[in-house]
């Protein structure tokens, strides 16, 4: 093998028992995207023993996976658009999310036979997804045969605490959930906050948080306060071989365009992943975690590979297991530097590992 992003189970089930200690309510468990890179059924299973009360996705496609897999928790897929095929997920008891008239029209010409189970969105100000002006023309034939049993909306800065639009938005979410009420619509699940909010703005709690990238130990946002600040444990180890070390001269160029040289004799190592398996070609200051230390990126990342400069005295050989990233408690790069050497942040940098990468389940990673 050449390359595996070994997840801890353990670390996910810790989280969600945190969070959900934090937050003093029902916690979704948000496994999109192949739960965030850490595979969808594996994670969802884990945080469902661990008591995540739900499980929410983003494409029925995701939710049918989960079902197909023996899954029976209740999931929300929030994002299927008119035109999809709605009895299929009325059918598997697949709550679904409508921000349209549109939408709402059509979820209830498939629920002839079954009434569908529907999560009204609210757009309180991220101006994405959700009824916006919509919202005053609702009557009572645009949800006449389903089920309303929630409604929420997404907080666009939540990442940024002391932001005024947090407030603003909190507040259009209360009048928005007080319209509904008025149609008569009493006794529904409200739920607005995502990781940075469930981590800093209890006050946006209500019936239920909806946990993304904490889940998997990972902090919203940098500046917010390390995962360890909060106590998550990241769950993602991602290792590779070394498929080649090699003495090389100071003034050595080093891969496509000769973008970098070695400006002293060095070691270089040949690590077996590249941005075919989700490595950001554009990575500067990264690296692997090998024999101890730190050996930094040098050059451009390729598809398959990409090259690391060892350091003179390295005692690293061929075939040598690297850590790509960690959770850097013992020193190795972690997905948050990942992130900030690509410009990009940690949710990029676990999503985007690719399917060539195997995912390995344990009970601890360290």
């Amino acid at each position: 093998m050449r390359a595996e992003a070994i997840v801890d189970l353990s670390a996910i089930k810790h989280n969600v028992a945190l969070l959900k200690e934090k937050s003093g309510t029902e916690l979704l468990a948000v496994v999109k995207a192949d739960a965030y890179g850490h595979g969808l059924v594996a994670t969802a299973q884990a945080a469902i023993s661990a008591g995540a009360s739900m499980l929410g996705v983003a494409l029925l496609e995701e939710a049918i996976t989960l079902r197909d897999a023996g899954i029976t928790a209740p999931i929300l897929a929030w994002l299927v658009q008119p035109g999809s095929d709605f009895k299929s997920a009325i059918d598997r008891d697949i709550e679904l999310a409508a921000g349209s008239r549109k939408a709402l029209h059509e979820i209830q010409a498939a629920s002839s036979e079954k009434r569908a189970r529907v999560h009204l969105e609210l757009d309180t100000g991220m101006s994405r997804g959700g009824f916006l002006g919509e919202w005053s023309d609702i009557e009572a034939a645009d949800v006449a045969g389903i089920e309303i049993v929630g409604v929420f909306s997404h907080f666009a800065r939540a990442d940024e605490p002391g932001e005024a639009q947090n407030q603003d938005q909190l507040t259009r979410f209360n009048e928005m959930v007080e319209t509904l009420k008025s149609f008569g619509f009493t006794d529904v699940k409200r739920h607005i906050s995502n990781s940075a909010a469930t981590l800093t703005n209890p006050a946006a709690a209500f019936d239920m948080v909806r946990v993304g990238i904490a889940l998997y130990g990972l902090t919203p946002d940098v500046a917010m306060g390390s995962a360890k600040d909060f106590g998550l444990r990241p769950a993602m180890q991602l290792r590779a071989a070394l498929y080649l070390v090699k003495d090389v001269a100071a003034g050595t160029p080093v891969g496509y365009g000769a973008s970098e040289s070695t400006s002293r004799d060095t070691k270089l190592g040949v690590v077996t992943m590249g941005y075919a398996d989700g490595i950001p070609r554009i990575a500067k200051g990264a690296g692997v975690w090998v024999n101890g230390k730190r050996a930094p990126i040098i050059g451009r990342v390729s598809m398959d590979q990409f090259v690391v400069d060892l350091g003179p005295d390295s005692t690293a050989k061929s075939g040598d297991w690297v850590v790509v990233f960690g959770n850097g408690s013992h020193g190795e790069y972690t997905a948050d530097d990942w992130g900030a050497a690509s410009g990009s942040i940690n949710y990029e940098i676990v999503t985007r590992i690719g399917p060539r990468v195997p995912r390995i389940y344990s009970a601890h990673v360290y």
